[in-house]
């Protein structure tokens, strides 16, 4: 089975943790790193309370600039190039809990994942098992009841109702397109 970020649990207090960003490597010779942001503003990744990686250690980052494809921030300790590439590949996580309410017809990516897909007439279709943005919209791999992955847009129009609190998503599936 697949594991996915969303399964990601502290030890000691069982809440969901969701990744903001991950450290990419080390900028410079004075500790500083390149840091990729998942949120929508990515000067924003430190807006939602302290991060931490999977194993619970506390990060205190500090935005210091940027380049076309990276934050450049400073973490607390981290004095050395060779800190900094110590750090590289780390997810910085926060609660779900500090993240703000999303908007009618708005998900968090995290929100989606394992969700059962059905049928408008409730019939088993398979689950989400991942969110994918290649760059012209968001893609939502589904793993159909038989076992099979399929990538559907992420639309009103092929999802007409999405409900993460009742852990259900409608689909309306596109046709297939035919050999013409």
């Amino acid at each position: 089975m697949k594991k996915s970020l969303h399964d990601r649990q502290t030890t000691n207090d069982k809440q969901r943790l969701i990744p903001l960003g991950v450290i990419t490597g080390a900028h410079g010779v004075r500790g500083q790193v390149k840091l990729r942001s998942f949120t929508a503003d990515p000067h924003d990744i430190t807006a939602y309370g302290p991060l931490r990686d999977a194993s619970g250690k506390s990060y205190a980052v500090t935005v210091t600039g940027g380049t076309k494809d990276a934050l450049i921030a400073s973490v607390d300790g981290v004095t050395t190039r060779e800190g900094a590439d110590a750090l590289r590949n780390t997810e910085l996580l926060v609660p779900r809990e500090a993240l703000p309410k999303a908007g009618a017809h708005e998900y968090y990516h995290e929100d989606l994942m394992g969700l059962r897909v059905t049928t408008g007439d409730g019939a088993d279709y398979g689950s989400i098992t991942g969110v994918h943005n290649f760059g012209a919209g968001d893609l939502l791999e589904v793993t159909r009841a038989d076992g099979t992955e399929e990538l559907l847009p992420f639309t009103r129009k092929t999802f007409p109702r999405v409900d993460p609190e009742q852990g259900i998503a409608v689909i309306a599936p596109p046709e297939p397109l035919g050999d013409e």
